[in-house]
């Protein structure tokens, strides 16, 4: 185990969102030291690192310069630099997670032939070079085109329903996925640490905005046969153990209208999936995070209580200047907990903060969030 507390230990995060921000609230109690590194100058990390440095983390050389005086280098998003990653970790920096397992995560051509080798269940799938080729190859009939590379929070996907979606197919190395007749959206955050130590979360149940492709909100635990929770969790630990994982790993599934249980994507990081956890579980996948990659033992993942995640997303026809419409009747509630992710400026969808609410149970819970839902509206102050 190193040493981890008096401020001797140097962190590095690649990416400064509300993913980072919230890392950040955990690394403060271990006393760490924190750098980001992000292109924006208002990012949500900026006045919260020890240090703060503006530049792209898809560059090699800012990326390297960033890292080569720290002592260990995580991100808080995997669309980052690999060579540079690569480059420290041979000169003994600590990175995690592994920049050859980023590198897979980065292509989800890549990511679906890893499942299939190392018999994990997913949709049936084929990649194409192109456009043309997709099309050739899937007889236009009904599917999913996943760009390989880019795709991030619901872009570089596009739901193939008939013929005429065929006509708007994006340019570019594709996955085309088998359309899966989806009953439950489920995410399962595992972690694991250097010693091999690995513990999941139990699995949540996702529900997304139709017209943003992104989580609306969350139910934790999920609603599903008990069996059903035990296999999402099998399939998340063995896939963490598959890829000799280290850190804090979000694992997707579709459970569909047969049953089964398939991986979607995964995400080597703290995800959306896992933002309830700061309330409603004994151990934060934050916490958990910074466990893993220190390799320190894992925390607790039982649950303290029934939460639901509300996502606050930009309104639709709204930019300009944040204002939070409906929050102190929300707040008046018990077991109501407010992160803002300090973004000042708002667009229609955009992540601008998220809101736990737990209860004494699941109905409860849901009850009280599903209220609040339609009560709290992110709009501009002009």
């Amino acid at each position: 185990m190193r040493a981890f507390y008096g401020n001797q230990l140097k962190l590095g995060i690649l990416g400064g969102g509300q993913l980072g921000r919230m890392l950040i609230q955990e690394a403060i109690s271990l006393d760490i030291h924190v750098a980001v590194l992000d292109p924006s100058t208002d990012a949500p990390c900026a006045a919260f690192a020890h240090q703060f440095v503006v530049g792209d983390f898809n560059d090699e050389e800012t990326v390297y310069a960033f890292g080569r005086h720290l002592d260990l280098i995580t991100v808080e998003i995997e669309h980052v630099n690999i060579e540079a990653l690569e480059r420290l970790k041979a000169e003994g920096k600590q990175v995690y997670p592994d920049p050859a397992i980023l590198k897979m995560i980065q292509d989800k051509g890549l990511q679906k032939q890893f499942y299939r080798i190392n018999s994990l269940p997913t949709s049936s799938f084929f990649l194409a070079s192109d456009a043309q080729e997709l099309k050739e190859k899937s007889g236009l009939k009904a599917g999913v085109q996943k760009l390989r590379k880019g795709g991030y929070d619901g872009k570089g996907v596009k739901v193939l329903k008939n013929s005429d979606d065929y006509s708007e197919l994006m340019e570019g190395p594709s996955v085309f996925e088998e359309l899966v007749e989806i009953h439950k959206e489920l995410a399962v955050i595992v972690a694991r640490n250097e010693q091999g130590e690995i513990k999941a979360f139990p699995a949540v149940e996702m529900v997304f905005d139709p017209k943003a492709n992104l989580v609306d909100f969350l139910v934790s635990p999920a609603s599903i046969l008990k069996e059903q929770m035990t296999e999402c969790n099998r399939i998340a630990i063995k896939l963490a153990e598959a890829l000799n994982f280290v850190g804090i790993l979000a694992v997707e599934l579709f459970l569909d209208t047969s049953g089964h249980i398939l991986i979607n994507e995964i995400a080597p990081r703290p995800h959306n999936s896992g933002h309830q956890t700061i309330e409603g579980n004994i151990t934060s996948q934050y916490a958990q995070h910074l466990r893993a990659i220190l390799g320190m033992p894992l925390g607790d993942t039982s649950l303290i209580r029934p939460s639901v995640m509300l996502n606050l997303l930009g309104e639709p026809g709204y930019s300009g200047k944040v204002f939070y419409q409906g929050l102190e009747k929300a707040l008046s509630r018990p077991g109501v907990y407010l992160h803002l992710y300090g973004k000042t400026e708002t667009r229609p969808f955009r992540k601008m903060g998220h809101i736990t609410v737990t209860g004494t149970t699941i109905d409860d819970a849901v009850a009280k969030a599903m209220s609040i839902r339609n009560q709290v509206k992110v709009i501009s102050a002009s």
